[in-house]
């Protein structure tokens, strides 16, 4: 038996993973991370709010473990400003990624070894084997995308107890286990994006990205609009009405200028990629490697070439044209269920 610390959101994912630990034999410490955000009014929503330290709370005292609700606002704070920062600059950030990174496999760990816990488990559908990242059995539910940031040691440090289960069976063994998350909803929100508009977080810490034009790929000016922080690569929605679909192809925060093509032109043959964390041995830099590519969480993995920098950034070569492929966020790499690594798109 080892003592293991469990990330406990309030939902039944995390339940489950601390209620396996604990039948698999594993002393379980239960820790709640609040962010510090509050949400205004009857809709709003947030997978850390008051509510979910309370479920969390009722799980652990059904499983008889200890648990505790940490303050980890300043931290959160430091990750909503680089979210906010990122869109006025016109990219579009993935805070998942870098929370995962940054406090669930990074401040946790420190608070582990304060309490003599051996490991720290979340509820992710992934797996971990002999030290690698590898897709949940579930690849409707795989959530490795997430996961690329997590450093190449500490994966001797992690549990991800639901990696071999379905979503149904997570829920069955909630139920049979009487946990009052059992058939809770999913939450579906950025944790700090309580009203379910990201804009309102921007513009309220350091206001809009600069308004600007809607141009055509040919510098036509078609419109305006009151800020670059709205638009993301792909975008539909929102921008001016032209006869036929367009896109947002291209977003410049230092012009203001958001760019519309039609659908065709959101097709991209390469990427380039900077802070690679590579979870196997690095490939030699200029050295080709091939893989499959995921440049959001829901989009397939393709074939791909990566050939590696020498300063950590990597080129991507996609086998056939990929759609918006948007900087900010990550692109993940893979070879069938191995996560060989990933980094953020340019």
């Amino acid at each position: 038996m080892t003592r293991i610390l469990a990330a406990m959101s309030g939902g039944v994912d995390s339940s489950v993973a601390a209620l396996l630990l604990q039948r698999a034999g594993h002393e379980v410490v239960a820790v709640f991370m609040r962010n510090g955000v509050a949400g205004k009014g009857a809709d709003a929503r947030s997978c850390c709010s008051a509510a979910d330290a309370r479920d969390a709370a009722m799980v652990s005292e059904r499983l008889g473990m200890p648990f505790y609700a940490v303050d980890y606002q300043a931290e959160f704070a430091a990750l909503i400003d680089q979210f906010a920062a990122e869109y006025r600059r016109g990219r579009t950030p993935n805070p998942c990624v870098l929370c995962n990174q940054q406090l669930k496999f990074g401040q946790l760990f420190s608070l582990a070894e304060a309490i003599g816990a051996s490991a720290v488990a979340t509820g992710h559908y992934a797996r971990v084997q002999d030290g690698q990242l590898r897709r949940a059995v579930d690849a409707d539910k795989d959530q490795t995308y997430y996961l690329f940031g997590v450093e190449r040691a500490a994966l001797q440090r992690v549990h991800f107890p639901l990696g071999g289960l379905c979503k149904a069976q997570v829920r069955a063994l909630a139920a049979d286990a009487g946990l009052v998350t059992a058939d809770k909803p999913e939450s579906m929100e950025i944790c700090f994006v309580t009203s379910g508009d990201y804009r309102d977080v921007v513009r309220a810490r350091g206001g809009a990205g600069r308004a600007g034009r809607f141009v055509g790929r040919d510098g036509a000016v078609l419109g305006r609009h009151d800020g670059v922080d709205g638009f993301t690569i792909g975008q539909r929605r929102g921008l001016p009405a032209l006869g036929v679909p367009h896109y947002v192809v291209a977003v410049a925060a230092d012009s203001g200028d958001v760019t519309l093509a039609q659908r065709q032109h959101l097709q991209r043959s390469t990427a380039t990629v900077r802070a690679v964390n590579w979870l196997v041995p690095a490939p030699v830099a200029g050295a080709p490697l091939p893989a499959q590519v995921k440049v959001r969480a829901r989009s397939a993995a393709v074939p791909a070439t990566i050939t590696p920098g020498r300063d950590g950034s990597a080129g991507i070569d996609f086998a056939q044209p990929v759609a918006a492929v948007t900087p900010g966020q990550a692109a993940v790499f893979y070879a069938g269920d191995l996560v060989l690594g990933g980094g953020w798109l340019d």
